[in-house]
C-alpha cells in the first residue's frame, strides 16, 4: 500500500503541472542550440583517427619524423662570431609524399631585414629613456642573421633553397616517400648577438673589467623543423617570442673555441681525457660520488686566473646527444664549474652548475642543490629522468635547452644577495632545469601552444618549489617557511582574471596573438592544472592522470587535445566543462551566497490534502503523510502564530512520516531541530564546484563541497535544503580561496561589512 501511495502522489503533482501548463498556454520560442557548459568538446576537439586516439594515447600509426646532425663549429672569441658546417640526415617516417624540406633560420629574426620590429604597433612617445631613443632612432641596425654560404648534397652538388625571413626552403632532388633518408649540407656563419645589450635567448654577455665574455649558444645552426600528422610542416615564422617545434634526432657535434674555455652542452663530453686536466678528472671522479655536496670541477680560484692571461690557442671539445630535440652550449675562461651526483630511479644523473665569481657565494652554494631538488620532484611527478646530466648556466637570462639551461640571479655589487633574488635564482633554475621534461621530452609545439611547456611546466615548478623548501630549508630566507609562490595558488590569478575583457586572451590562443603573455601562457594554465589538483580531482587522481600523460607522451608530439583526452581517461572525470571554461573563454569566477531563510514545519499540510483529495475525488487516508514548511518571518509564519496555530504545536518531522517506515526504521528516523533553504548565486561565467562552511551556534564548523556539476540544470543560481541539528550561524563560499573568486564580497551569510581602503586609513591614524 506504500508504494501504491507514493505513485499516487506523484500521479497527482503531475497530473496537475499538465493541467496549469494547458491552461496558461505559453508563447511558443524558436529552439536554441546546445550552450549548456557541462556539453561535451566534440565541436572544439579533433576527430581521433589511426594516429591520436580518443583516449589521449598516439593511435597505432602514430609517427614522428627524425633529423639527425653532425656539426663542426668553430667560435672566434675576438670576432664574436660563430662558423659552421652541419649535415643532417632526415628521415621521412610519415606516409606522405614530401618533395621539400623547411628549416628554421631562427638567428634571421635579428637580421637587417626582419619583420619583427613591423609587426609591433610602436607610436611616439613625448618622454622615454635616452637608451630607448637613441636604439629606435639613432643606431644602425647591427649585422645579425644567418649568412648561408652552401646548401649542398652530402657530394658537394648545390640544391635549390629559398629563404623567407626565418624559414628556409630546400627542394629535394627527388620526393622521399615513407621511410626514405636524405643527407644534406649546409655551411653558415653569424655575429653572435650581446644578449645583455640587444637582447635575445641566447648569445654572449660582456665583461668589461677583465674583457671576458660569457657565451650561452642556441639556435646557433639552421634547424630542422617538424612535420606531423596535426598540420604538415610547422614553418610559422619566429619574431622572437613564440619558441619553437623540433624533431627528435642524434647530435655529434664538436666545437673548437679557445683553449682556456670551460664548455659544456647537451650530450656526453666524449674526448674529456682530452680536454680535461688530471686534476679535472680527479675531481670529476670524486663528484660522480658525492650526493650530498657539490664538487668543484674548476675553482674560483683558478677561472679568475683564466680570465686574466687570455690563451690564443684552440681546443676542440665533443659532445655526442641522442634522442634530443635541440642542442645547446655554453663556453668561458671564467666558468666556474661544479658537480654532484643525484639518485634517480636505478641510476645516477650529475647536476650541473657553471657560473663566473660575480654568481658567488649565491651560485655556489644553491645551484647544483636546486638542479638536484627539481630533478627528483619532476621525476616522482612524470618520469624518471632519461638524461645522464642536467646543467645550470648563470647569465642574466631564463632559457632552456636538452640538458642545460641558462638562469638569472646573481650578487650586487656589494656581495648582498636580497630576498628577491635569492627567490629568484631558485625559482628560475626550477622552472628552467623543468623544461627538460617540458618541452624537451614531451616535446609539445610551442610555436603554437605555449601553454603547453609555459603552463604545464610552471605548475610542476609550483610542487618542486614546495619539495626544494622541504628538502633544503637552509635554502629559504630567514624567517621564512616556505618558498613564496608567485604562480599556482588560486587567489594569484584574481588580479589577471579580474581585468578588463577586452585585453584577455583564452590560453588557447597562439602565444604571438596573445594579451598579458605572462598570465596567459604561464601563470592560468598552472593555476588552472592547481585547482584541479587541489579541489576539483583530489591529488591521488590527478597524480596518476598526469604521470600517465606524461610517461605516454615522452619523446613524442602531443597535442592539446591529447593532454586534455589523458586526464579524463586515467581518472574517470568528465572535465570537459572545466577545459572549456578555463582554457577556451576568459571567463572568471564567482560565487556567492544569495540569500538563506530559516524554515519551520506548520500544520497546513492538513487543508492541502483534504483539497487535494476533493479535487481528485479519493479519500484523504488514500495520500501519503505530507510536510509543509514557511519560512521564519513570511506571511504564513505570522499567520500561523496569529491563529493560535503555534509552530511549537504543529506536528514534528518525524511525526508527520512515522506512517509510512516500517519499526526499524522509524529507530533511524531524525527530526531536525533547524531547516535552511541557502540559495546560492553565480554571476560569473565559470562553473566551479560550490565549496561551502557552515559554522554553527556552538563554535563548531563543517565544509561541503558540491561538484561543479551542481550547476548543470541552473548556471545562475541553486538552492539547498540543510537539515541540522545546531543553528547555523553564518554561512561561506571558497573559505580557503581554492576557486580563483574575483569578487568575495557576496561569500558569506551574514554579508560581511568591509572597510573601505579610506575608512581603514582613517582607523590606523
Amino acid at each position: 500500500m506504500k508504494k501504491f501511495k507514493y505513485f499516487l502522489l506523484s500521479a497527482l503533482f503531475v497530473t496537475a503541472g499538465v493541467f496549469a501548463q494547458e491552461q496558461e498556454k505559453p508563447e511558443r520560442k524558436p529552439g536554441h542550440v546546445n550552450i549548456n557548459k557541462f556539453r561535451q568538446l566534440y565541436n572544439e576537439f579533433s576527430t581521433p583517427n589511426m594516429f591520436r586516439t580518443g583516449s589521449g594515447a598516439p593511435g597505432p600509426e602514430y609517427y614522428q619524423q627524425q633529423a639527425d646532425y653532425k656539426m663542426d663549429l668553430v667560435l672566434n672569441d675576438d670576432k664574436a662570431s660563430l662558423s659552421g658546417f652541419e649535415t643532417i640526415t632526415y628521415t621521412n617516417n610519415s606516409p606522405d609524399e614530401l618533395k621539400y624540406l623547411w628549416v628554421q633560420l631562427d638567428q634571421n629574426m635579428r637580421a637587417k631585414d626582419s619583420k619583427t620590429p613591423l609587426i609591433e604597433s610602436s607610436g611616439t612617445q613625448k618622454l622615454q629613456p635616452a637608451a630607448n631613443f637613441s636604439k629606435t632612432y639613432m643606431e644602425e641596425s647591427l649585422e645579425r642573421g644567418f649568412n648561408i654560404q652552401q646548401v649542398s648534397d652530402v657530394n658537394g652538388k648545390p640544391l635549390p633553397h629559398m629563404i623567407n625571413g626565418t624559414m628556409m626552403r630546400v627542394e629535394l632532388p627527388k620526393p622521399m616517400n615513407t621511410g626514405d633518408k636524405f643527407s644534406f649540407q649546409i655551411k653558415w656563419w653569424y655575429n653572435i648577438n650581446n644578449h645583455v645589450a640587444e637582447g635575445g635567448r641566447s648569445g654572449y654577455e660582456y665583461f668589461e673589467e677583465s674583457d671576458n665574455k660569457i657565451y650561452v649558444m642556441a639556435q646557433f645552426y639552421p634547424r630542422m623543423a617538424v612535420y606531423n600528422d596535426v598540420e604538415g610542416w610547422q614553418n610559422s615564422q619566429f619574431f622572437g617570442r613564440d619558441e619553437f617545434a623540433l624533431p627528435f634526432g642524434n647530435f655529434e657535434v664538436n666545437i673548437t673555441v679557445p683553449d682556456d674555455h670551460v664548455l659544456d652542452g647537451t650530450g656526453r663530453l666524449t674526448n674529456r681525457s682530452d680536454v680535461f686536466s688530471k686534476e679535472m678528472m680527479k675531481r670529476f671522479e670524486k663528484a660522480k660520488k658525492s650526493y650530498d655536496e657539490p664538487v668543484e670541477i674548476v675553482t674560483q680560484k683558478e677561472a679568475e686566473a683564466a680570465a686574466k692571461k687570455k690563451s690564443k690557442g684552440t681546443k676542440t671539445w665533443k659532445l655526442y646527444a641522442e634522442n634530443v630535440r635541440d642542442f645547446g652550449w655554453t663556453s668561458s675562461r671564467m666558468h666556474i664549474w661544479d658537480m654532484m651526483a643525484v639518485k634517480i630511479g636505478d641510476k645516477s644523473v650529475m647536476a650541473v652548475s657553471l657560473y663566473p665569481p660575480e654568481a658567488n657565494p649565491l651560485w655556489g652554494d644553491w645551484s647544483t642543490k636546486t638542479v638536484a631538488s627539481t630533478l627528483i620532484s619532476y621525476s616522482r611527478m612524470t618520469f624518471d629522468y632519461p638524461y645522464h646530466k642536467a646543467i645550470s648556466v648563470s647569465a642574466p637570462m631564463g632559457m632552456e635547452y636538452p640538458m642545460i639551461c641558462y638562469n638569472f640571479g646573481r650578487p650586487d655589487a656589494d656581495g648582498n644577495i636580497p630576498k628577491r633574488v635569492r627567490y629568484g635564482m631558485q625559482g628560475v633554475i626550477i622552472h628552467e632545469v623543468g623544461h627538460n621534461f617540458f618541452p624537451m621530452i614531451v616535446n609539445s609545439d610551442e610555436r603554437q601552444w605555449t601553454w603547453m611547456d609555459e603552463g604545464l611546466n610552471t605548475f610542476v615548478q609550483y610542487v618542486a618549489e614546495r619539495d626544494f623548501a622541504k628538502l633544503y630549508p637552509d635554502a629559504l630566507a630567514e624567517g621564512d617557511t616556505d618558498f613564496p609562490a608567485r604562480r599556482g595558488p588560486a587567489d594569484k590569478i584574481v588580479p589577471y582574471m579580474s581585468t578588463d575583457q577586452d585585453y584577455l586572451a583564452p590560453i588557447m590562443s597562439k602565444g604571438l596573438n596573445t594579451y598579458q603573455f605572462g598570465n596567459n601562457a604561464y601563470a592560468k594554465p598552472a593555476t588552472g592544472l592547481n585547482i584541479l589538483r587541489e579541489t576539483i580531482m583530489g591529488r591521488e587522481l590527478f597524480d596518476y592522470a598526469f604521470k600517465e600523460y606524461s610517461k605516454r607522451w615522452m619523446f613524442k608530439h602531443p597535442t592539446p587535445e591529447d593532454f586534455f583526452r589523458t586526464m579524463e581517461d586515467a581518472s574517470a572525470m568528465d572535465l570537459d566543462w572545466f577545459w572549456r571554461g578555463w582554457f577556451y573563454t576568459t571567463d572568471y569566477t564567482d560565487i556567492g551566497v544569495k540569500e538563506v531563510k530559516k524554515m519551520y514545519v506548520t500544520d497546513a499540510p492538513k487543508e492541502i490534502v483534504e483539497n487535494i483529495a476533493s479535487r481528485n475525488g479519493i479519500k484523504v487516508e488514500d495520500i501519503p503523510p505530507l510536510v509543509y514548511m514557511v519560512e521564519e518571518g513570511s506571511d504564513e509564519f505570522n499567520e500561523a502564530l496569529r491563529n493560535k496555530s503555534t509552530l511549537e504545536n504543529a506536528p514534528t518531522l518525524k511525526e508527520y512520516l512515522m506512517d509510512n517506515f516500517s519499526a526499524e526504521e522509524r529507530k533511524n528516523i531524525k527530526s531536525p531541530k533547524y531547516i535552511y533553504n541557502v540559495t546560492f548565486e553565480k554571476p560569473g561565467g565559470l562553473v566551479m564546484p560550490l565549496i561551502v562552511e557552515y559554522k554553527y551556534a556552538d563554535g563548531t564548523k563543517k565544509r561541503e563541497t558540491y561538484p561543479a556539476e551542481i550547476w548543470r540544470h541552473n548556471d545562475k543560481e541553486v538552492s539547498k535544503s540543510i537539515a541540522s541539528e545546531k543553528e547555523i550561524v553564518s554561512i561561506t563560499v571558497d573559505p580557503d580561496l581554492e576557486t580563483a573568486d574575483i569578487d568575495t564580497s557576496n561569500n558569506s551569510w551574514p554579508k560581511e561589512v568591509k572597510q573601505s581602503k579610506f575608512d581603514q586609513f582613517k582607523s590606523k591614524n
